[in-house]
């Protein structure tokens, strides 16, 4: 499932296509929003919150989307033939007279009150990567442990913690800050587990402003998807479990968990 920051430069390209020209087309291919008449719509912003989309239009409305696993969103000329937004997969297309954004295997996709959104996104946690999570930092640190026989590992991913943390982050984090990953929340005190999540928010920053210059994938990882590789750190090879526990692998019901046995020692 694509992460925070994968959501972050998706927000920004449509953003950058979408933003202060009016909509020429809006074809929005799911049964809740099928009457929904969006053309003539200006969009005054895309932003990110997590791992959902928000793009917001002039007449009060907002289109909520949200990737899913597969989901992707492209932005082509519009005129062009990959804009003309055909295919069984195509589940929105918003047009502006010089862009077309085709949104494809779309996991969720909503048209709602912009003053509603808190109703849609309350129930979620502070947004790793928002201006102020410096700030509410301390509150994901208090919700990550809401449940403190809950595996850090677990309780990252739960985006009533913290909202844009998958598996890639949350492997990555607890590498970078040497974290068992089945350690029970409370187990670990309020201002380590600041430490730990402002540690995600670094590391996916720094995958944003590589992903603008280089395109998504091309930031180096420490342990995620690198299982049986030697450690960067300590050359133990890596090893794989799930958040069911270090010795379980990945199931349907269940998230893969890299880490280095080594660096990040059971306590």
């Amino acid at each position: 499932m694509p992460e925070g920051d994968v959501l972050r430069l998706t927000a920004q390209r449509l953003d950058s296509a979408l933003r202060g020209s009016p909509l020429v087309r809006a074809d929005l291919r799911w049964p809740s929003a099928a009457g929904v008449d969006l053309v003539g719509a200006t969009a005054r912003e895309t932003v990110a919150y997590g791992k959902h989309l928000l793009t917001r239009f002039d007449d009060g409305r907002t289109l909520h989307t949200h990737l899913r696993m597969d989901g992707t969103w492209r932005v082509y000329r519009t005129g062009s033939r990959e804009a003309s937004g055909r295919g069984p997969a195509v589940r929105a297309v918003l047009a502006t007279a010089s862009w077309t954004c085709v949104g494809r295997h779309l996991g969720m996709l909503d048209v709602l009150r912009t003053r509603d959104e808190p109703r849609l996104l309350g129930h979620l946690g502070p947004d790793v990567l928002a201006d102020d999570f410096p700030d509410r930092a301390a509150e994901g640190a208090r919700r990550l442990a809401a449940d403190p026989a809950r595996p850090l590992c677990a309780a990252l991913l739960d985006q009533r913690s913290v909202a844009g943390l998958g598996t890639i982050w949350t492997a990555e984090s607890l590498f970078l800050t040497r974290t068992w990953p089945w350690t029970p929340a409370g187990d670990l005190g309020e201002d380590a587990r600041r430490t730990l999540l402002l540690a995600g928010r670094r590391l996916m920053s720094r995958s944003v402003q590589v992903g603008r210059r280089s395109g998504l994938g091309a930031v180096e990882l420490a342990v995620h998807g690198r299982h049986y590789k030697p450690c960067r750190r300590c050359h133990t090879p890596i090893a794989l479990g799930s958040t069911l526990g270090p010795g379980l692998r990945p199931d349907a019901g269940e998230r893969a968990v890299y880490w280095c046995p080594s660096c990040q020692a059971a306590p």
